[in-house]
C-alpha cells in the first residue's frame, strides 16, 4: 500500500507524463518509462557506505533510510564547494620547486614530491579539496524522550523513482508512521523535503542542520570534522519562515537558505554551535534548503517550495530520459538481460546525478571524497565519452570546457619542460590547473590525446564550422606537444615514447618504460586525427606531426602477441595485473598500428592469464569493447555481467572497481554498450546491436554512429 506522500509523488509523475509526453506505443519506439521504472530501487535499511541520492549533476545530497542524513553522516557535495587549509605562515604555493629528471640527455622539471619541501608538497597534494556543505537529518525521540536509534525503526521502506528523481521514504517509530519525500532541483543546488507524521504534534520529530569543518583525509565516506567549532563560523539571520546561515570556513564562504511551510521554530541548538534546529508544531512539514556559493544571488527564488522542487525534478528527469539513446533488453531469452539492463539504467541515473556539472568529475562523483575530491584528467574518457556515444553531449559540455580554460597553463607547463604545445595535467581540482605533485602525476601521458578524441567525437555529432572553431586551438596545441614529446632515436631511426614514463597501468618502472602499446596506439590516433582537423580547417599537413606518424616505433610484439611495453620482463607472470591497457588499442581506440591477428591472440591470452581480481572497474568494459569488436560477443556480455568483485553494481547502481564508489566503472559500461549497439565500422547498415550475441533480441534507438 502506498503512503500519502508516495501517492502525491506518483500523481506528480503522472501529471508530468500526461503533460509532456507523447505515446510511443504502436510506433515501434522503446517505451522508455517502462524500461527505466522496472529498475526503480526499493531498500529497507541504510546501506552504510552507499546512500540513495538526489542531485542535478553539479550538486548532490546523499541520504539514509529516513530520507535525510539522520543516522548516517552522508554528504552534501557540489562542484563549487572547495576548501584549502591555511599554509604555514610565510609559505606560498609558488615556492614549490619541481624535481628534475634526465630525459633523453637533458634535465627536465617534473611536478613530483620534492624531498626538500615535504610540507609544501603534502599541502599541494591535499589542497584544495571538496567540502561537505552540511548535514541534514531528523531528530527522533522515543516515548520516554530519549533519542531514537535506527534500530528502533520498523517497517522501513525507501523507494527511488528513477523516472522522476523522487525518493519516498517511510518508517514507523513506536507505532507512529513517518512519511518523507526528498527531491533536488534540476538547476538550483537545493533540496525539497516533505514530511507527514503525528510525531511532530508530540514534539518527537524535528530537523537538524549541522555544518562541519573540513577534514584532511584523502579518502572519506563521511566528509567533515564536527569536533572543532572554533575553526569556522555559522551566522544565522531569521526572517519569518526562512533563515539564512552564512558559512565561513577559511577560504570557502557560502550561504544556506532554509525555508519552511507551516508552524515551526528555527534556531541554533546552543551558543557557538554549528547545529541548527527546525522544530515543527503540526503533523506536516515542508522545507527547502538551498546552498548558494558566493558568486551567486544570495537568496533563493521566492517561488521555491518543496512542491515546486518535486515538480521540477519530475520534469527534469523525464526530459533526460527522453533525450539521447535508449536500449531495451527485455525481449532477450538470455537470463542475463535483466541484470545488464539494470546496470545500464542505474548507470545513466547515477552519472546524470553526479557527473554533469561544471568541472570534470572525480572518481567518487558527489558521493564522497576520493583522492581529496580531486579529478584525474586521464579518466576524462571514462567519465565523459558515454555522453557523446549516447547522444547527450550537452551533459559533458560544461566540464569539457576545462580544456579551453586550462590551455594557457598547459602550454606553460610544456614550455617549462622544453616542449612545444600543451601538456595536460594529471590530477587537479577546484578549477585550478595546478597539478598534485607526485611521480605518477608528473610522468603520466595517456591523458594527452583525450581532448583530440573528444573533439573528433563531437565533430562526428556536429560536423560544423562551430565545432571546428571550438576545439581548434586545443587540438593543435595537443598535437604539437605529442609530436615534440616523441624522441627521435637516431640509432633506431624511430621516434620513441619514454622514459621517464608512467603508463596506463601505473605498475612499471618509469625510468625504463619505453614504447608502451596503448600509448603508442593513442599517439598514432591523436596525430592522425589532428592532421584531419588541419585539412578540415583548410590548413596544410604539419610536417613534424607527419614525420612522427611515419617513424613512430611499432607496437611491441613478443612471441606473436603484444606486450605492455617494449622489452618488459616476465610480462605474463609479473605484470599481468592492473589495467590491461594493451586491450584498449582495438575497441576503445580505433586500432591505429594494430595487426588484428596479433591483437586477437593477445586478447585471448589476456583472458587466460590476467589476474582479474587485481584490475579496476573500467577494465572490464574496456575488454568487452575489444571482445565485441573481435566477434566474441558472448564474452563481451559476460565481462559486463559476470559477478566480478571489482565490477559489481549495488542496489543504488554504485559500482566497485576502485575506491568506492567508482564512477569510471559506470561510464565505461555505458560506453561499451553504446559501441555494442552502433558497431565500429563506417558502414550505415541496419544491423541492430552488432556487438551483442545473435541470440539476443536487442531494441536500441538513438545511438549515433560516432566514429572518432
Amino acid at each position: 500500500m502506498k503512503t500519502h506522500l508516495q501517492k502525491t509523488a506518483l500523481l506528480a509523475t503522472i501529471a508530468c507524463v500526461l503533460c509532456c509526453s507523447c505515446d510511443n506505443n504502436g510506433t515501434g519506439r522503446i517505451d522508455r518509462q517502462a524500461v527505466v521504472q522496472r529498475h526503480n530501487i526499493t531498500t529497507h535499511a541504510t546501506m552504510p557506505i552507499s546512500p540513495a541520492q538526489v542531485g542535478n549533476g553539479k550538486f548532490a545530497f546523499g541520504m539514509d533510510i529516513t530520507g535525510l542524513q539522520t543516522f548516517t553522516a552522508f554528504n552534501t557535495m557540489s562542484d563549487w564547494g572547495w576548501h584549502s587549509f591555511p599554509l604555514p605562515e610565510g609559505m606560498s604555493p609558488d615556492d614549490y620547486r619541481p624535481v628534475y629528471l634526465d630525459t633523453h640527455g637533458r634535465q627536465v622539471p617534473y611536478w613530483m614530491t620534492n624531498p626538500e619541501q615535504p610540507e609544501l608538497s603534502e599541502w599541494l597534494a591535499g589542497n584544495p579539496h571538496r567540502a561537505n556543505l552540511g548535514r541534514i537529518g531528523f531528530i527522533l525521540k522515543k516515548e520516554d524522550g530519549t533519542p531514537a536509534a535506527e534500530g528502533d525503526l520498523t517497517d522501513c521502506v525507501q523507494h527511488v523513482d528513477l523516472w522522476t528523481g523522487i525518493v519516498s521514504s517511510s518508517f514507523v517509530l513506536q507505532g507512529q508512521q513517518v512519511e518523507v519525500i526528498t527531491t533536488c532541483h534540476p538547476e538550483l543546488d537545493a533540496i525539497g523535503v516533505e514530511v507527514r507524521s503525528d510525531l511532530m504534534k508530540e514534539a518527537r520529530l524535528g530537523v537538524f542542520f549541522d555544518f562541519p569543518y573540513a577534514n584532511s583525509n584523502q579518502f572519506d565516506y563521511y566528509v567533515g570534522d564536527y569536533n572543532h567549532a572554533d575553526r569556522h563560523t555559522s551566522t544565522v539571520d531569521i526572517h519569518g519562515q526562512s533563515a539564512i546561515v552564512k558559512r565561513t570556513m577559511d577560504d570557502l564562504t557560502y550561504d544556506v537558505d532554509i525555508r519552511w511551510e507551516g508552524k515551526a521554530q528555527f534556531g541554533r541548538e546552543s551558543e557557538g554551535s554549528h547545529r541548527m534546529l527546525l522544530t515543527p508544531q503540526t503533523g506536516s512539514l515542508a522545507f527547502t534548503c538551498s546552498f548558494v556559493p558566493p558568486c551567486e544571488d544570495k537568496k533563493a527564488p521566492l517561488s521555491l517550495s518543496a512542491k515546486s522542487i518535486r515538480q521540477a525534478s519530475a520534469r527534469g528527469w523525464k526530459k533526460y530520459w527522453e533525450s539521447g539513446a535508449a536500449i531495451d533488453l527485455s525481449q532477450s531469452e538470455d537470463s542475463r538481460w535483466m541484470e545488464l539492463e539494470r546496470r545500464i539504467v542505474l548507470s545513466q541515473y547515477v552519472m546524470r546525478m553526479n557527473e554533469a556539472g561544471l568541472l570534470q568529475p572525480q572518481e567518487s562523483g558527489l558521493v564522497n571524497n576520493g583522492w581529496f575530491g580531486r579529478y584525474h584528467l586521464e579518466m576524462a574518457w571514462w567519465h565523459g565519452m558515454h555522453y557523446i556515444l549516447w547522444n547527450r553531449p550537452e551533459l559533458a559540455d560544461n566540464w569539457l570546457g576545462i580544456y579551453d580554460r586550462y590551455l594557457p597553463t598547459s602550454i606553460q607547463r610544456a614550455s617549462e619542460q622544453g616542449y612545444k604545445g600543451a601538456r595536460w595535467s594529471k590530477c587537479t581540482g577546484a578549477g585550478l590547473d595546478r597539478d598534485w605533485p607526485f611521480k605518477i602525476h608528473g610522468t603520466l601521458i595517456w591523458q594527452q590525446p583525450h581532448p583530440i578524441c573528444f573533439a573528433e567525437a563531437e565533430y562526428c555529432l556536429n560536423p560544423t564550422t562551430a565545432t571546428l572553431e571550438r576545439w581548434k586551438d586545443v587540438v593543435m596545441a595537443t598535437a604539437d606537444f605529442m609530436a615534440d614529446y616523441a624522441f627521435y632515436d637516431e640509432e633506431r631511426g624511430e621516434y620513441v615514447l619514454g622514459p621517464p614514463l608512467y603508463i596506463m597501468s601505473e605498475n612499471t618502472d618509469m625510468m625504463i618504460t619505453t614504447n608502451p602499446t596503448f600509448e603508442l596506439g593513442y599517439w598514432r590516433y591523436g596525430l592522425r586525427t589532428a592532421q584531419k582537423w588541419r585539412e578540415r580547417l583548410g590548413m596544410k599537413p604539419d610536417a613534424k606531426w607527419q614525420d612522427v606518424l611515419e617513424k613512430l616505433a611499432p607496437l611491441p610484439v613478443e612471441d606473436s602477441v603484444y606486450v605492455t611495453y617494449e622489452g618488459i620482463p616476465n610480462m605474463w607472470t609479473q605484470y599481468n595485473f592492473e589495467h590491461p591497457g594493451l586491450t584498449g588499442v582495438y575497441g576503445m581506440l580505433p586500432g591505429d598500428g594494430v595487426d588484428t591477428l596479433t591483437f586477437r591472440r593477445t586478447f585471448l591470452k589476456v583472458l587466460d592469464e590476467w589476474q582479474m581480481e587485481r584490475v579496476w572497474g573500467w577494465d572490464f568494459p574496456m575488454m568487452a569493447m575489444a571482445a565485441a569488436r573481435l566477434g566474441y560477443t558472448d564474452t563481451a556480455v559476460g565481462l559486463l555481467t559476470d559477478p566480478y568483485s571489482h565490477f559489481d553494481f549495488d542496489e543504488h547502481g554504485l559500482c566497485t572497481g576502485g575506491p568506492f564508489p567508482y564512477f569510471p566503472s559506470n561510464g565505461a559500461l555505458l560506453s561499451a554498450i553504446a559501441m555494442m549497439c552502433s558497431g565500429w565500422d563506417d558502414e550505415t547498415g541496419t544491423t541492430v546491436a552488432p556487438g551483442f550475441p545473435a541470440s539476443w533480441h536487442v531494441r536500441a534507438e538513438g545511438f549515433p554512429k560516432v566514429r572518432y
